[in-house]
């Protein structure tokens, strides 16, 4: 596995919309994640440590036990209206998720403390603002949030299992939530109708990277400890927003 680690290709706050139109995809450093939401960093930082209770995926049909997980969904209506909907199982179609699709996976919630933060409920009504930014008109969004730790336990941990892919929704949103003791975990990032691509590696926390689903296809390398026998981790969140209403309904 090469350790080489490329930066990633930050877009400024101003330029978010116009390189999600030309390009597909646009990253937003730490920093540019504060801007764009008008808050300072440690009040992101403060909810990282929901991250170390998150119950295991029972449902990886690798095998593996490398990944933790809370699920948690909303909409957001074209006004920025937030609301959080009943608990529901997460459900890909097949062609999207070729080794999990077809079926009801209930995940933990995610904790009420978690998403009665004013900094996360920015977080899902600017997210959907972005969303109807990138599709020209203001809309309601159903919104799906995950929260994954991928760790090494075992020697290897896979952040994205069933590989390069599309997630049949309208907007993708990865953000690096922290990084420890590891190697690998590079993003790469594919026209789903053409050539060209990039790869780099998110190593600072609150790194942003924001998905046109229809346009691109996205995939995480796996991970692994950087010393023999040693544990690290990899901590995301992935928050998708659809406007036809959530898959599987």
């Amino acid at each position: 596995m090469s350790t080489a680690a490329f930066a990633p290709p930050f877009t400024p706050p101003a330029e978010l919309a116009g390189a999600l139109r030309e390009h597909g995809y646009a990253v937003l450093s730490p920093q540019g994640v504060c801007d764009w939401l008008g808050v300072p960093l440690a009040q992101l930082e403060a909810l990282h440590a929901d991250w170390n209770d998150l119950p295991p995926d029972e449902y990886l049909k690798d095998g593996g036990r490398y990944r933790t997980r809370r699920h948690a969904c909303f909409t957001v209506e074209a006004d920025a209206t937030l609301a959080q909907v009943p608990h529901r199982a997460h459900w890909q179609p097949v062609e999207y998720n070729a080794l999990h699709g077809g079926m009801q996976r209930w995940f933990a919630p995610m904790l009420d403390a978690t998403v009665a933060q004013p900094v996360w409920q920015r977080l899902m009504q600017q997210l959907g603002q972005v969303s109807s930014t990138m599709r020209g008109a203001p809309q309601r969004w159903f919104v799906e949030a995950h929260q994954f730790r991928i760790d090494t336990a075992g020697g290897i941990g896979r952040p994205t299992p069933e590989g390069a892919h599309r997630d049949g929704v309208d907007l993708v949103a990865v953000v690096l939530i922290g990084r420890q003791g590891i190697k690998g975990g590079e993003t790469r990032v594919f026209e789903a109708n053409g050539r060209r691509g990039e790869r780099f590696t998110m190593t600072e926390p609150w790194t942003l990277l924001l998905l046109d689903d229809a346009r691109v296809i996205h995939e995480s390398t796996p991970i692994q400890p950087l010393e023999e026998g040693g544990d690290g981790w990899r901590d995301t969140l992935v928050v998708t927003c659809r406007s036809e209403g959530f898959q599987g309904d």
